[in-house]
């Protein structure tokens, strides 16, 4: 059936209607998105599940403004943050984890924003038909939301309404997406200032935001209220008072509902500080400290001086061991993945390094956490058989390589193709199978190794497809691996990494994370190869050595490596 979009109508019509039979108002928005049923309603609006015509009819969601405000100044003010959110969205829809934002514009008067349909539930319906979460469960939440708020907040968005319902698990993958950035705020410095202006939901919010001021530890706090009404059970209630806030004493009382380890405790008990200061400053904080289990507060009080503390969890932290991952994709395709160690190395080269190019510094410290990546680059057996897994956004061609090999290399495949591979590959594994960051796939590449190329400063064709030698891509394990047991790390083809590209390593991050410019998925723009190919000279294999390719771009040189994050196994 067809959706009528008019507010005053909302009957449904034939599928193929192109106006209401009803009221005569235009079904289709833009002659392609076309309503099927209406999906939610709130203060600014509708939102309706949709179809896109120019998409094979693929699932969007349209939202429609339809603001309650009456008066001039709150419905320009309602209008303003319709409009901020589909801003925000151009930027922050290039997230995996976040609804992809396809357009915003005006018909018949009324304001629409049109961004992907996740098919799922939000974590508020888990919890009402499924019951208390685990630890467990908590804790992979905050491994997955972490990163994607790191992302919002790097590009200087504050979401301001962390909480269950906009949470929302793919029914398909059983990733989880963010939603809702309709009140979201950007960044100006460091701090944003709207006093008597509360936005967001007031039983996750921290006392700042009430009171018309946020940081991007203010969706930190909030996030850990999720958590905790999540591990609890228990949820506000606007005619009596919270179960797990005492009033009178202004502290949450948790713990007194739920016993956890004490690692996930302190994590969460910083996380919910009145004080800002004393909160973790970053997602990745967060993040570290899960995976580091020690937790460092600096608290501050309004009458005593600051001091410092340390909850420490394990005095002696164990290192995380894993096993290799085999994925079986049938027809007797494997895909392997190695378990890579988390560590700290020094990433691009020294002054001194033969070769070395002005893109390659500073060199600077990076934390690279725990993480597997694959023993080879994708294979033309894998990429076959994934690329006979059902379309997500677009067409995979089953054979694209200019070489002919089932264990050769798949080449010819651009970023796009290769991000697409990820997305099937996650819907169709439920592991969260990606590209490597550019630090990750330097990290890995190294293996604890400082010299030109993993096995030393001398490279030769014995040890390398390169410099043309072989005239083509070779079989994958032909070469010797590096340390820890990656092939192919120098040389047979380029490997995409997920980064889009960056001139040096000024305000690199120095977290392992991928490093994503805002807004540069557009036609020209360039994301990170890394490695060289069996048709350049060693300068370009080095360890070190980067460059850049407009990610629309698919030569016989150009391949991928896959990486998944570890705690999605």
């Amino acid at each position: 059936m067809s959706q009528c979009l008019n507010p005053d109508c909302l009957c449904q019509n034939p599928p193929r209607n192109i106006f209401c039979q009803r009221c005569g108002s235009k079904i289709v928005l833009q002659e392609r998105y076309r309503g099927v049923k209406v999906i939610g309603q709130g203060g600014f609006g509708r939102t309706f599940l949709a179809v896109d015509e120019h998409r094979l009819n693929t699932h969007c969601v349209i939202k429609q403004f339809l603001p309650q405000q009456s008066g001039s100044v709150e419905l320009k003010k309602a209008t303003e943050l319709f409009q901020q959110e589909a801003v925000r969205l151009l930027d922050l829809g290039q997230h995996p984890h976040i609804p992809y934002f396809h357009a915003f514009f005006e018909q018949e008067k009324r304001l629409y924003l049109i961004q992907d349909f996740i098919e799922g539930e939000n974590l508020l319906h888990e919890l009402e038909t499924k019951g208390k979460f685990s630890e467990s469960q908590v804790k992979q939440i905050l491994i997955e939301l972490l990163p994607i708020l790191q992302f919002v907040h790097e590009n200087k968005v504050i979401h301001r309404d962390i909480k269950p319902e906009n949470i929302i698990r793919s029914s398909q993958t059983g990733d989880l997406f963010l939603i809702d950035f309709g009140i979201s705020k950007e960044v100006g410095g460091t701090i944003v200032t709207r006093m008597g202006t509360t936005a967001g939901t007031s039983a996750y919010a921290p006392l700042e935001q009430l009171r018309g001021i946020v940081y991007p530890n203010s969706d930190l706090y909030s996030l850990a209220v999720t958590c905790i009404r999540l591990l609890t059970g228990c949820l506000a209630q606007t005619d009596s008072p919270d179960l797990l806030f005492d009033s009178m004493k202004m502290q949450w009382i948790w713990k007194e509902y739920i016993s956890v380890s004490k690692e996930l405790e302190a994590v969460l008990d910083k996380m919910l500080q009145d004080i800002p200061l004393n909160r973790f400053q970053s997602a990745t904080e967060v993040l570290s400290a899960l995976q580091s289990r020690e937790v460092s507060t600096q608290i501050i009080t309004p009458n005593s001086p600051v001091y410092s503390s340390s909850i420490q969890i394990n005095s002696s932290p164990k290192p995380i061991f894993l096993p290799n991952l085999n994925e079986d994709l049938g027809n007797n395709v494997i895909l392997e993945m190695i378990a890579i160690p988390g560590g700290i190395f020094l990433m691009g080269s020294p002054e001194n390094e033969p070769g070395r190019s002005s893109d390659e510094h500073p060199q600077h410290e990076v934390t690279v956490p725990a993480f597997y990546l694959g023993k080879n680059p994708v294979t033309q057996a894998q990429w076959e058989r994934v690329a006979s897994l059902p379309t997500v956004k677009i067409y995979l061609n089953p054979k694209p390589s200019y070489f002919k090999g089932a264990n050769l290399p798949v080449e010819q495949v651009s970023w796009f193709d290769a991000k697409e591979f990820c997305t099937r590959l996650r819907r169709y594994t439920g592991k969260t199978y990606r590209l490597p960051s550019e630090a990750e796939w330097e990290y890995a590449c190294r293996a604890k190794t400082t010299s030109l190329y993993y096995f030393g400063n001398t490279i030769t064709t014995d040890l390398v497809n390169h410099n043309n030698k072989y005239r083509q891509t070779t079989d994958v394990e032909t070469f010797p691996p590096n340390a820890f047991g990656l092939y192919d790390m120098h040389g047979n083809v380029w490997e995409w990494c997920e980064d889009s590209w960056h001139e040096n390593y000024r305000n690199a991050p120095n977290d392992g994370s991928a490093w994503i410019r805002s807004s540069w998925l557009t036609s020209g723009n360039q994301s990170v190869m890394r490695g060289g190919s069996w048709d350049k000279p060693p300068i370009y294999c080095r360890s070190a050595y980067r460059n850049g390719y407009s990610h629309e771009r698919s030569d016989k040189n150009k391949g991928f490596r896959l990486a998944v994050d570890y705690f999605s196994n």
